[in-house]
C-alpha cells in the first residue's frame, strides 16, 4: 500500500498538526503537576525514602504493564480516541494519587496513571506518524519538543498552585478537567478514519516513544524508504551487534535514569536537604525539562554537524560536570543549574539510541528499536527505589550520584553511535 505524499499540506493536515500537538502539550503537563506535590504528599503518609521510591515506582511499572496492550487498543479504538481515553484516566489516577491517604492507594493510583500514560504516549505518537506521512516530511520532533513545553507548563502550573495555597485536590481537579478539555477538542481535529496505513520503518526511527511492537511489524511490512536501506538483507547477526545493541540499552536507560531523578528526587532534595520553599524546589524538575526541550530543538542541527558520538559525549560530559558540582557543593541555584545541565546533557540521547538500534546489521527492520524501547523503561522503574534505599542508608544527596554516574556511562559507551561525516 502507498501513501501519497501531499505537495502543500491541506487545512485538514495542518488542523490535525495542531490537534496532536494539543495531545503532546496535555500529556507532559498532566503529569508534571502532580511531581511538585511528591513532597507534602510524601510527609502526609509519613514514609522514609525506600518506601517513597517503591511507590513511585509504580508509575513506569504501569507503562511496562500496559506497554504491549497499547497496540491492540489503538487498534480496536483508533490512535486519536486511544489517546484521548488514555489522557482522561490518566488524569483521573493522578488525581487519586494527590488525595491518597495510604501509601497503598497512592502507588495503585500512579499504576494505573503509568499504564494509562503508556497507552496515551504510543496513540499520540502513532497518530503524530499517521499526520506526518500526510505532510510528507519529518514533524514527529517537533511533537516532543511540544511535549517538554507542556512539563515545564505543568510543573510552573503546580508551582503557582502551592504559591496561591491551593490544596492538592482543588489544584489536581483544575489540572484534570482543563487537560481533558482540551484533549476533547483537539480529538475534533485530529484525522478521521481507521489506522489503516502502514508506517514506514523511516517513521520508526523519527518516533522514539511510538509503540515499538507496531514499528516492528510495521517496518517489517514497508517497502524501501527514501535512502534505499531499510529492504536490504542483513547478515546474522553476531556478537558485535548484540554487544552494540546492549550498549545503545545502556545509553537509552541513562538518559531514563537522569529523567527519573529530576521527576521523582528534585523537588526533595530542594526542600528536604537544602531546605528551599516548597515553591522554589519545584524549579529543579522545570529546570531539568526546561533544558531539555532547548537540547531537543537544537539537536537535529548538532548531529548533522558533529554526529551522534559528539553529541553524547560531550552531552555526557556535561551532565558529570554540572550535576557533580552541584552535588560535591550543594546549594539551592547550584542545584537547580544542575538539573538544568543533566536535561540538557541527555536531550538526543534515547532518539540516537533508537536510531542506532533501527541500522543494526543482522537485525530485522525495527527490532533494535523495539529491544531498546522496551529495556530503557527498566530505567524508570529501578530507580526510584534504588535511589530511596541508597538515600535511607546515606542520603539523598548521594543517592543522586546516579546521574552522573549516568553521564559517566554514555562517556564510556558513546563510542558505539555514529561519528560525525569527514
Amino acid at each position: 500500500m502507498t501513501v501519497d505524499v501531499l505537495p502543500r499540506p491541506a487545512s485538514a493536515e495542518r488542523r490535525a498538526r495542531v490537534a496532536v500537538a494539543v495531545l503532546f502539550f496535555t500529556n507532559g503537563a498532566l503529569f508534571a503537576n502532580l511531581l511538585p506535590r511528591y513532597p507534602q504528599i510524601k510527609a502526609d503518609l509519613g514514609i522514609g525514602n525506600a518506601a517513597y521510591g517503591l511507590a513511585v515506582a509504580a508509575f513506569p511499572a504501569g507503562a511496562i504493564a500496559a506497554g504491549l496492550a497499547a497496540g491492540v487498543v489503538i487498534r480496536r479504538m483508533g490512535s486519536a480516541r486511544a489517546a484521548v481515553a488514555g489522557t482522561l484516566l490518566t488524569g483521573a489516577g493522578i488525581l487519586v494519587a494527590g488525595l491518597a491517604d495510604s501509601v497503598v492507594l497512592f502507588a495503585a493510583a500512579l499504576f494505573l496513571a503509568g499504564a494509562m500514560d503508556a497507552v496515551t504516549d504510543v496513540a499520540q505518537n502513532a497518530h503524530g506518524l499517521r499526520v506526518q506521512r500526510r505532510y510528507g516530511r519529518s514533524i514527529i520532533n517537533s511533537f516532543h519538543a511540544i511535549w517538554s513545553i507542556g512539563a515545564v507548563a505543568g510543573g510552573s502550573m503546580a508551582a503557582a498552585a502551592i504559591a496561591l495555597d491551593l490544596s492538592r485536590g482543588q489544584h489536581l481537579t483544575i489540572s484534570a478537567v482543563v487537560f481533558a478539555v482540551a484533549a476533547c477538542v483537539a480529538l475534533r481535529f485530529c484525522l478521521p478514519g481507521p489506522e489503516t496505513e502502514p508506517e514506514p520503518a523511516g517513521d520508526a526511527v523519527a518516533d522514539p516513544e511510538a509503540d515499538t511492537g507496531s514499528a516492528t511489524d510495521s517496518a517489517a511490512k514497508s517497502g524501501p524508504d527514501s535512502r534505499g536501506q531499510r529492504q536490504v538483507r542483513r547478515p546474522t547477526p553476531g556478537r558485535r551487534t548484540a554487544y552494540v545493541l546492549g550498549a545503545l540499552v545502556l545509553i537509552a536507560t541513562a538518559g531514563t535514569l537522569v529523567e527519573d531523578a529530576g521527576s521523582s528526587w528534585a523537588a526533595l532534595y530542594l526542600s528536604g536537604s537544602l531546605s528551599a520553599s516548597v515553591t522554589l524546589a519545584a524549579s529543579g524538575y522545570i529546570a531539568l525539562v526546561g533544558a531539555q526541550f532547548v537540547g531537543r530543538i537544537i539537536g537535529d542541527r548538532l548531529v548533522d554537524r558533529f554526529g551522534q558520538r559528539t553529541v553524547a559525549r560531550t552531552g555526557g560530559l556535561i551532565v558529570v560536570a554540572g550535576m557533580g558540582l552541584a552535588l560535591a557543593v550543594p546549594t539551592v541555584p547550584g542545584t537547580i543549574l544542575g538539573f538544568a545541565a543533566a536535561g540538557f546533557g541527555v536531550a538526543t540521547l534515547v532518539p540516537a539510541a533508537m536510531h542506532e538500534a533501527d541500522e543494526l546489521p543482522g537485525l530485522k527492520p525495527g527490532s533494535g528499536l523495539a529491544i531498546v524501547s522496551w529495556l530503557m523503561r527498566l530505567g524508570f522503574l529501578l530507580s526510584p527505589p534504588v535511589v530511596g534505599l541508597v538515600a535511607d542508608a546515606a542520603s539523598l544527596r548521594v543517592g543522586l550520584l546516579v546521574v552522573p554516574f549516568a553521564g559517566l556511562l554514555v562517556l564510556l559507551l558513546a563510542g558505539v553511535l555514529q561519528p560525525g561525516r569527514r
